[in-house]
């Protein structure tokens, strides 16, 4: 799993917006990302989370706050 695709996948399965370190903490513990395997995970999440708040997949709440995009979510 790539670090954006963990990142849609920790933010749909919560009910609030989440700071990008919870949302990389939800990732590595449920096991969508390794740090082992992923050279800078920090990094890649941050970068998969700008990549899908400009594609308008998530929302960015306030600075490192980011929310699933419900419109989104519900109309797929």
């Amino acid at each position: 799993m790539t670090p954006r695709e963990a990142a849609l996948a920790v933010l749909r399965a919560s009910e609030e917006p989440l700071h990008w370190t919870v949302v990389l903490d939800r990732a590595l513990r449920a096991g969508y990302l390794d740090p082992f395997s992923t050279p800078d995970v920090r990094g890649a999440m941050l970068a998969g989370l700008r990549e899908l708040a400009a594609s308008g997949e998530i929302t960015r709440v306030e600075k490192g706050v980011f929310a699933r995009d419900l419109a989104r979510d519900t109309d797929a």
